[in-house]
């Protein structure tokens, strides 16, 4: 029989409230037990808006979790994809003049750097911070190279932030709720973390989300996440387009997108059928001229997210895998190639395209990481003051 007491998910995006319980069965699986969903509210650009709304939100549906599964919550775990995130890549060193690279060395960069963040953005909080590169004499190493002899050592991490008015408030309606926050996640980590588990090898890549209303890109290099950015724009940008260049209205434009074939070798000549205006005026339109239109716009919508993107010039300068996600695929089943041929810049950039990941199996990725961690995650140290007594008999002992 199978004991173990559930965890109770919150997962705040830019579409709704997901709640969650889960928990492993008897053949040691995780499972979602029960889950809700609600439309965001409360909640505008990013900042929490009506504190009290967010809060009635929040504690009717852990109530209503409570209630079905007859078990009082704690804490929870919180998985952000709707707030103003930063993100923070720094660099420490030590000179080793050829002696061994020792615990305390990297401890020592990791809480250095970390106070330095801390330091320089007093108005946010750290949520991530991953170990992203190590370099040994110039060489790049996969693993901390604890005990390794070389003549200089640099480490470099990657602080992923959010605002501290954002945290206290989320911090403060839970705690209203009777919940303490057990760990936070931005689903942007989450999602990485999950692809870099299921795709064996590859370990720096992009992920490109379009949805109807929005968009978002996030990077991942050597199992760190080192930048994300959101849009506010995704696909319904294309069919306002259409909408405003023939003049039929935008439903019409979603079924005749489902009915027709808008494929490469389209004649200058084919016309949209009459009967797929229904009982609406019929417009003599060009197939061809709805597929240019899309075209152009998908070039645009690509240099913004990723080839003419300035924040990530950087980034863009070796070949890399984009796992690319259109959750509108009704209206886009034949619009693949296009995204793909804009966005792999020439063949430099390898495109997959990947479904939406389930609350099932990113709850069970994000399970995993607050029991054992993230591989790539870094733990900054505290050191407790000794007492006068406890330094003697370290002196005395050793």
């Amino acid at each position: 029989m199978n004991n173990q007491t559930p965890t109770l998910f919150i997962e705040i995006n830019n579409l709704n409230y997901i709640f969650a319980a889960g928990k492993k069965n008897e053949q040691n699986e995780f499972k979602i037990v029960y889950e809700c969903i609600a439309p965001l509210e409360g909640i505008e650009n990013n900042i929490i808006k009506d504190f009290d709304f967010v809060l009635g939100v929040i504690k009717k549906n852990i109530y209503l979790i409570e209630q079905k599964i007859n078990f009082t919550f704690l804490d929870t775990v919180l998985i952000l994809n709707n707030f103003n995130c930063s993100f923070v890549n720094l660099s420490g060193f030590k000179k080793l003049n050829g002696s061994q690279i020792l615990k305390e060395n990297i401890t020592y960069i990791l809480n250095s750097l970390k106070s330095n963040v801390n330091e320089t953005e007093k108005k946010k909080k750290i949520i991530h911070i991953f170990n992203s590169k190590y370099n040994l004499d110039k060489r790049s190493l996969d693993n901390l190279p604890i005990g390794l002899f070389g003549d200089f050592y640099n480490h470099e991490l990657s602080f992923c932030l959010i605002n501290n008015n954002d945290f206290k408030n989320i911090k403060n309606i839970l705690n209203k709720c009777n919940l303490k926050i057990k760990k936070i996640l931005l689903k942007s980590f989450a999602e990485g973390s999950l692809i870099s588990n299921q795709n064996e090898n590859i370990t720096t890549f992009y992920k490109i989300k379009i949805s109807d209303k929005s968009s978002q890109i996030f990077y991942f290099e050597n199992d760190s996440l080192k930048f994300e950015q959101n849009f506010n724009f995704g696909s319904d940008l294309l069919l306002a387009d259409i909408s405003k260049i023939t003049s039929i209205d935008i439903n019409t434009i979603k079924k005749i997108i489902d009915k027709i074939e808008l494929t490469k070798d389209l004649s200058d000549d084919e016309l949209i059928e009459k009967e797929l205006f229904e009982n609406k005026n019929y417009v003599q339109i060009k197939k061809k001229l709805i597929r240019n239109i899309i075209e152009a716009r998908i070039q645009e919508l690509s240099e913004i997210i990723l080839t003419k993107n300035i924040n990530l010039q950087s980034y863009n300068k070796k070949e890399k895998v984009i796992f690319t996600e259109i959750t509108n695929e009704l209206h886009f089943k034949y619009f693949k190639e296009i995204f793909k041929s804009f966005l792999s810049k020439n063949g430099v950039f390898e495109i997959r395209f990947v479904e939406r990941i389930s609350t099932e199996n990113l709850m069970n990725n994000v399970n995993h990481i607050v029991q054992y961690g993230w591989k790539k995650e870094a733990i900054p140290v505290t050191f407790a003051k000794k007492s006068l007594i406890a330094k003697f008999f370290d002196l005395i002992f050793g």
